[in-house]
């Protein structure tokens, strides 16, 4: 489905080169300032620009269109609408049946019985994640003062980022990269045991991002080679403080106090200049695809800020959910 959360609940909708894309955001407290200039700190962070990122250019200005009177939320579902504005659908039409190998194009095709639409990736495209960065803002406000932030760590392998990206832009080829997400601080408390685990929550949003492959807490798949001496964090207060981090934040499902860590791995981009083998799916005849169009030789490069918007959500929604909101935002 196109929704998720509780209470603090956003529906994504739109397509990459639709008339344009967006989020409601519903269950957000009344009174929260809000104007569309908050948004555009996030949102330029998302834009593409540096080497390695598509030559797409949208403006990606947040028209407000409901929940928001005299630039504070009144309580009523948010409506945010991003208008698409710099669409080449030809650049697709060729590759109407013949999916991109890696991409959502053949299970678009199978899933919608054809009907899918096929531009740029249409519903699936990461030109929606502008919307998620949007539902971050909100909820950035609503969990303030604890600070979400995330960076790419490394790209193809290397934490020499920007090599390994001019590379793949030599090769023709395309390269992921592993973006990590902090939160701090948090209360103690956060999250339910099993099937609402804040590991939980946050992955189920997390792997809604396009091309997220991989995500861990704290030293995540480190710890099975740790030892229970080595992998235990000491506790150093009654508050939970512990001496180090290696579970991230989260025991048992729960937020422990200390700083929340997860880090997420992002596959290569599948839309790349080589030629690739892939199969008319009318037809059933073998082909060659070769692609033309704009795109990103390192989505990662534009992952961090919505790696941020998706824990900001989940935690928005899980302080809702137990009451624990700060209302430093409260004025009235």
């Amino acid at each position: 489905m196109n929704s998720f959360g509780r209470l603090f609940r956003v529906s994504i909708f739109g397509e990459s080169h639709g008339q344009g894309v967006g989020i409601v955001i519903d269950g957000s407290p009344a009174g929260i300032p809000l104007h569309p200039e908050d948004f555009l700190k996030d949102l330029k962070r998302r834009l593409p620009g540096t080497p390695g990122t598509t030559s797409r250019q949208e403006p990606d200005y947040p028209e407000i269109k409901s929940g928001v009177l005299e630039n504070r939320t009144t309580g009523a579902p948010i409506l945010i609408y991003f208008r698409n504005t710099d669409c080449r659908a030809e650049d697709y039409e060729e590759q109407k049946n013949l999916p991109r190998p890696g991409h959502a194009d053949l299970v678009a095709f199978y899933k919608f019985g054809g009907f899918n639409d096929f531009r740029g990736g249409g519903h699936f495209s990461g030109r929606l994640t502008v919307a998620l960065v949007a539902a971050g803002v909100v909820a950035k406000k609503i969990i303030s003062p604890a600070q979400v932030e995330a960076e790419l760590l490394e790209a193809g392998g290397s934490r020499d980022i920007q090599k390994a990206v001019d590379r793949a832009i030599e090769e023709k080829d395309s390269v992921g990269g592993i973006v990590e997400c902090r939160a701090k601080p948090l209360p103690p408390g956060l999250g339910e045991p099993f099937f609402d685990s804040v590991e939980s929550l946050i992955s189920h949003l997390v792997f809604a991002i396009p091309g997220i492959k991989g995500v861990e807490f704290g030293d995540g798949f480190a710890c099975s080679q740790m030892k229970g001496s080595e992998c235990n964090d000491p506790i150093i207060s009654k508050a939970g403080k512990t001496l180090t981090n290696h579970a991230g934040g989260i025991n048992g499902g729960i937020t422990n106090g200390n700083e929340l860590v997860v880090r997420a791995a992002v596959k290569p981009t599948p839309s790349i200049p080589r030629p690739q083998r892939t199969m008319n799916l009318r037809t059933g005849e073998e082909k060659v695809l070769r692609l033309s169009g704009r795109h990103d030789t390192c989505i990662a490069l534009r992952v961090p800020v919505v790696l941020e918007a998706a824990v900001a959500i989940v935690l928005a929604d899980l302080m809702l959910i137990a009451q624990k909101i700060p209302l430093v935002w409260r004025k009235i």
